[in-house]
C-alpha cells in the first residue's frame, strides 16, 4: 500500500499543447490492461533525456540515445515516444535492437515521419524476446486513441509493478505568459540513483533551445530521479525524458537569464514530486523516509553517506519493525567510505529527537522517543558530520515482508 500518496485526478492533469497521448491494449504480458502508449510531439519540440548507467542497458535505451544523439547531425525533431509495459527488451543481444528499431519503423510510418525520430522505451521482465508483433499491431488503437488529455490513462499505462498511477501538473509565469508543466512516472522496485526501474516524461509547452533543455534535464535528474533509492538495484531501462513542445510564447534560450531560472525551478520541483512518489509506492513500503546529511566537506561525500544509510537492508528492515535499533545507522555511516571522518563530531537525529552526540549515544536519548518517531509513516533521518558546509537528501522506504512475496512472484 502506498505511503501517503493519494490518487491523480484526471480533471487536474493539466493538458500541454503540442503534445497528444493515446493507448492501447496490445497484449504484451497480460491480456485486457493499457501496455502500450503513444506520446506524439509538435514539429516545434525539443527533446532531451538521461538514461541508466547499467552496462547492460535495454535496446530501446541504446536506440533513444543514438537518435537523441542524431539532433545534433539532423535538423529532424524527435517527433513522437512510444512505451511499452510488461517486456524490458533487456538482455535481448542483437534481436533485441532489432525489434526497438522495427517498432520505431512501424509508428513512423503512421505517423509519416523517420524512424529516427522515435524514441522507444520499455519496461518489465528482462531476458524475454519482446512480442514486438504486438506491439506493432497495438499501435494503431494507440494512435487512434490521442487526446491532448489522456495523461491520466498515460500514467495508468506505463505501470508494472506500481500499485497506483502517478502524475503531477504545474503552471508558472514566464514573462507574464503562463507556461504548462505536466508529467508521468512508474517505478516501484529496482530502484537506485542512476537512475531507478522507472520511467519518467515531464512536458512543458514553452520553446526552450536543445542545448538549454539538454542541461535542464540533467540538473533535475541529478536533484530528482538520482536521489531515491528503495532496494539498491539499478535497472536496465530507467529513462527520464524532458520534452519542451515550443508552442508556448514563453521562450528559454540561455541558461543565465531569469526565464531559466524560473522554468528550471519548476521543472525540479515536478521531478522531485514524481520521484517522490516512486519511493512512496515502493514495492511493500510502508514508511517514507528522508535522508539528509549536513556539514560534509562536499555533496559527493554527503551522498555517499546518505545512500549507505538508504541501501542498508538491516536499517531499512528496523524501520518496516518500528524498532529504533538506531546503532544500525551508525554503522551504515561507519562503512560508507569516507577513511578521514571523524565519528567523534557526528550528531545524529531521528525527526526532533537527537539520538547519537559527538560519536556516541546521547546521554538524555530515551527509547521511548525513537520508538515514538519510528512508529510514523514519514521519518527524517539527520546526520551532521561536524568537517564541512555541503549537504545532500535522498529519499528512501522501508523493506517489508510485502517486497519479498513481491519480486518472488513477479514472473508468475
Amino acid at each position: 500500500m502506498a505511503v501517503n500518496l493519494p490518487y491523480p485526478v484526471a480533471a487536474e492533469l493539466l493538458p500541454v499543447a503540442g503534445i497528444e497521448l493515446g493507448y492501447a491494449e496490445a497484449g504484451v504480458r497480460k491480456a485486457n490492461r493499457k501496455d502500450l502508449l503513444v506520446m506524439k510531439l509538435a514539429p516545434s519540440a525539443t527533446v532531451a533525456g538521461v538514461f541508466t548507467t547499467n552496462r547492460f542497458c535495454a535496446a530501446p535505451v541504446q536506440v533513444c540515445k543514438a537518435h537523441l544523439e542524431g539532433l545534433h547531425i539532423s535538423a529532424s525533431p524527435i517527433r513522437a515516444l512510444v512505451v511499452n509495459t510488461g517486456n524490458a527488451n533487456a538482455g535481448t543481444g542483437e534481436a533485441g535492437l532489432a525489434d526497438a528499431n522495427a517498432t520505431c519503423a512501424a509508428l513512423a510510418e503512421l505517423l509519416d515521419c523517420e524512424a529516427a525520430q522515435i524514441l522507444p522505451f520499455s519496461t518489465g521482465v528482462i531476458l524475454e524476446p519482446l512480442p514486438v508483433e504486438r506491439v506493432k499491431g497495438g499501435l494503431p488503437q494507440a494512435i487512434a486513441n490521442l487526446k491532448a488529455d489522456n495523461w491520466y490513462h498515460a500514467a495508468e499505462t506505463i505501470m508494472t509493478t506500481d500499485t497506483q498511477p502517478k502524475a503531477a501538473s504545474r503552471t508558472v509565469q514566464i514573462n507574464g505568459q503562463t507556461v504548462t508543466l505536466t508529467g508521468i512516472s512508474k517505478g516501484a522496485g529496482m530502484i537506485k540513483p542512476n537512475m531507478a526501474t522507472m520511467l519518467g516524461f515531464v512536458a512543458t509547452d514553452a520553446k526552450v533551445s536543445q542545448r538549454v533543455l539538454e542541461h535542464l534535464v540533467k540538473v533535475a535528474a541529478d536533484q530528482s530521479f538520482n536521489c531515491i533509492t528503495i532496494d539498491g538495484d539499478t535497472s536496465t531501462n530507467d529513462s527520464f525524458i524532458l520534452m519542451a513542445t515550443g508552442v508556448a510564447a514563453a521562450e528559454v534560450t540561455d541558461i543565465d537569464t531569469p526565464e531559466f531560472a524560473v522554468l528550471s525551478q519548476a521543472v525540479i520541483g515536478i521531478s522531485q514530486e514524481l520521484a517522490q512518489k516512486i519511493i512512496r509506492d515502493g514495492e511493500g513500503a510502508t514508511k517514507f523516509i528522508t535522508v539528509t546529511v549536513e556539514e560534509g566537506t562536499s555533496v559527493e561525500e554527503c551522498r555517499k553517506i546518505a545512500y549507505s544509510i538508504g541501501h542498508s537492508p538491516l536499517v531499512k528492515t528496523a524501520f518496516f519493525a518500528s524498532d529504533p535499533n538506531l546503532g544500525r545507522i551508525l554503522c551504515a555511516i561507519g562503512y560508507a567510505g569516507i577513511d578521514d571522518l571523524d565519528v567523534s563530531k557526528l550528531n545524529l537525529y531521528l525527526d526532533d529527537v537527537l539520538v547519537a552526540k559527538h560519536g556516541g549515544r546521547n546521554p538524555e536519548y530515551r527509547e521511548e522517543d525513537g520508538q515514538r518517531v519510528m512508529q510514523q509513516s514519514e521519518i527524517t533521518v539527520r546526520v551532521k558530520l561536524g568537517r564541512g558546509s555541503a549537504a545532500a537528501t535522498i529519499w528512501t522506504c522501508d523493506l517489508s515482508h510485502d517486497y519479498v512475496s513481491i519480486n518472488a512472484d513477479y514472473r508468475s
